[in-house]
C-alpha cells in the first residue's frame, strides 16, 4: 500500500518555524515532523510514499537528495574532489516528489497526484504534521470489512476542530471547524480508494469539505475510532509539546 502526505501548505499558524521551511520539516528531537510520520508508515509495511508538495517544495527536494549524505558518515576528499557515503542506515522507502502547486487546496493536490496511484487501488492519506501511535494494520482491516471508498481515523480532540458523528461505524455527518462542537473529529488519516478522488473538482476544492461531506452522504466515508495518542502541530505550543515528549524517551508515536 502506497502513502500519499500533503506537504504544501504555507503553516500560517506556526509562522515562528514556517517563515524559514515547510512545516512537515519542523524538527522534533532533530528530525522533520515529515520523518516521524515515514516511520509510523514504515512500521505499518507502507514503504512507498507521495509527497505532494507547494510551499517551499525546493526544501523537501534537498532533504531527500542528501538523505543518506545527512544520515550517514562521509569522508570529504577536496584535494580529489570525492565524497564517500559510508552508508550503513538503508532504509527501504521509495519517495515520490510531486509539485502541486502553491496554492492548491488540499483537495486539489490529492486530486494532483491520482496518476501516481493504479487504478481501485486503496491508499493511505494524511497531512504532514500530526503524529499518533495508530494501528495502521488495524484500520487497514476496519477499511477491507467495511468495503466503503473511505475510511477516516477519527480522534478525540477540543473543539476547535471539525466534529464527526457516528450512525453505528457509518460517519453520518462531516463538519469541518464548527463555531462549537465535542466529540470525535477528524484525526486526518484517511485510507481510500481511487475512486474517492472522483469526488474532488479541481485545485480550488478543499478535501474536508465538499468531498468528504458528500461521501458521507453517499454512505461511502465510515470511521475508525483511535482511541490512543495523537496530536497535530498546528502551533508552536503544539510544537514544545511534541518537543518535550520526544526528548522524555516516552513519546506516544514512537513505535517504530
Amino acid at each position: 500500500m502506497k502513502a500519499v502526505i500533503l506537504a504544501g501548505g504555507f503553516g500560517t499558524r506556526l509562522s515562528e518555524e514556517t517563515v524559514f521551511r515547510p512545516k512537515p520539516m519542523v524538527e522534533i528531537g532533530g528530525k522533520p515532523i515529515l520523518w516521524h510520520i515515514m516511520n509510523l508508515c514504515a512500521v505499518h509495511g507502507i514503504h512507498e510514499l507521495i509527497i505532494a508538495l507547494g510551499y517551499k517544495a525546493e526544501i523537501i527536494k534537498e532533504y531527500f537528495l542528501h538523505f543518506y549524505a545527512i544520515n550517514n558518515d562521509l569522508t570529504v576528499d577536496l584535494a580529489r574532489g570525492e565524497t564517500i557515503i559510508h552508508g550503513t542506515n538503508h532504509l527501504p522507502w521509495k519517495v515520490h516528489l510531486v509539485d502541486t502547486g502553491l496554492h492548491t487546496q488540499t483537495g486539489g493536490r490529492l486530486k494532483r497526484v491520482e496518476k501516481w496511484l493504479e487504478d481501485d487501488e486503496t491508499f493511505m492519506f494524511t497531512y504532514g504534521d500530526g503524529v499518533a501511535d495508530l494501528d495502521i494494520a488495524a484500520l487497514q482491516t476496519f477499511h477491507q470489512a467495511h468495503g466503503k471508498l473511505a475510511t477516516v481515523t477519527t480522534v478525540r480532540s477540543p473543539a476547535r476542530f471539525g466534529r464527526i458523528t457516528f450512525d453505528g461505524k457509518r460517519v453520518a455527518t462531516f463538519y469541518e471547524k464548527p463555531q462549537a462542537s465535542e466529540g470525535w473529529i477528524n484525526g486526518g488519516y484517511f485510507l481510500l480508494n481511487r475512486r474517492a478522488l472522483d469526488y474532488i473538482d479541481g485545485d480550488d476544492t478543499v478535501w474536508e469539505r465538499d468531498p468528504v461531506e458528500q461521501l458521507a452522504q453517499d454512505g461511502e466515508l465510515m470511521g475508525y475510532q483511535h482511541y490512543g495518542f495523537w496530536s497535530c502541530m498546528d502551533t508552536l505550543k503544539e510544537k514544545n509539546m511534541l518537543e518535550e515528549l520526544w526528548n522524555s524517551g516516552k513519546a506516544p508515536w514512537k513505535i517504530w
